[in-house]
């Protein structure tokens, strides 16, 4: 399932970039569609515009997963995430009721052996 969601996601995002992004982008720098960009030396030709809209939808779809998958499981997972109380140091004399360290053998308040 998770498969099957994470492609048709993959092709949304694609789809924006194609659509919407680049067509925005092109406002401000002037050219209308990346995918006809290129460059030709020695006659071989390089398509890097469809370089430059298929690392535009890598980024969206990685952003994409960290914020809607990564930041919300890490959040849960600190909420789950529970520390044990410190053990406790001190315990209560029998005799005045004040807390001893917990290797003391006598009171140091009223000088009772405590077992």
């Amino acid at each position: 399932m998770a498969v099957v969601m994470g492609s048709a996601f993959g092709g949304v995002v694609n789809a924006f970039v194609k659509d919407l992004l680049t067509p925005l982008i092109a406002a401000f720098g002037g050219q209308p569609d990346f995918s006809a960009l290129k460059f030709t030396i020695n006659k071989s030709q390089f398509l890097y515009g469809d370089f430059l809209n298929a690392l535009i939808s890598f980024v969206l779809v990685g952003a994409a997963v960290y914020f809607f998958v990564v930041t919300p499981m890490n959040a849960i997972a600190a909420r789950t995430r529970r520390e044990a109380p410190p053990a406790p140091a001190t315990k209560s004399c029998p005799e005045c009721l004040s807390e001893i360290p917990l290797a003391a053998r006598r009171c140091a308040h009223c000088g009772q052996p405590v077992a």
